[in-house]
């Protein structure tokens, strides 16, 4: 690659960080449904069609805005699963780190909730590959656990999906909203149950 390609390359995503930034911003001040192509665009002192450049549709933006959303929570779980200490102490971190990164996204701001119901009810892709790394993440912990004998040795996948489904509730948005008036049982609570089963052989 060209010195001249590679920096048409560097302002093209550039320019596209810009748009899901905007986006994002708009949809938190004035929501996801109202918030249209040309307000990001005039945001940006651009026209419409400079936006579609780089976007083939509002829909794509919005994917883009919820991927954007999912991968810092997702950088966060990284940083966690993959440091220092024992299993246990990891996990725990792991599973109240998206239940509070969630939180602080989709709860306490409703407008971009609405992105999120949307997202769920229409079956956005995106969705589905955030819920893969995530298990991705609680298997390599759990796995880390049951190879330094923290945990009784076992299907590392299946223990994953077993845990993220027990605290599910935990970490799906809609979830969290459909559940906020029920404080028992908590996080904390939950976490410390599935480490007691893990600890007991959830996966035999």
């Amino acid at each position: 690659m060209t010195n001249v390609t590679e920096a048409a390359a560097s302002r093209e995503s550039e320019t596209r960080a810009r748009i899901v930034e905007t986006a994002e911003r708009l949809f938190r001040e004035i929501g996801f449904q109202k918030t249209t192509v040309a307000d990001i665009a005039r945001a940006l002192r651009m026209s419409p069609a400079n936006v579609y450049r780089f976007f083939g549709s509002k829909a794509e933006i919005h994917v883009a805005v919820a991927r954007q959303l999912m991968s810092e929570v997702e950088t966060a779980a990284r940083r966690i699963a993959h440091g220092a200490g024992p299993a246990a102490q990891r996990l725990r971190a792991l599973i109240l780190s998206i239940e509070s990164m969630n939180a602080d996204r989709y709860i306490a701001d409703r407008k971009l909730h609405d992105m999120v119901e949307a997202a769920l009810d229409q079956h956005w892709p995106a969705i589905d590959e955030h819920i893969d790394r995530v298990d991705a993440l609680f298997e390599a912990v759990i796995a880390d656990g049951m190879e330094s004998g923290e945990f009784a040795r076992g299907d590392a996948q299946r223990a994953a999906k077993l845990v993220h489904a027990a605290c599910i509730r935990f970490c799906h948005p809609r979830l969290m909203v459909e559940s906020a008036d029920r404080p028992e049982p908590t996080s904390a609570q939950m976490v410390e149950f599935c480490l007691a089963a893990l600890r007991g052989g959830v996966s035999r």
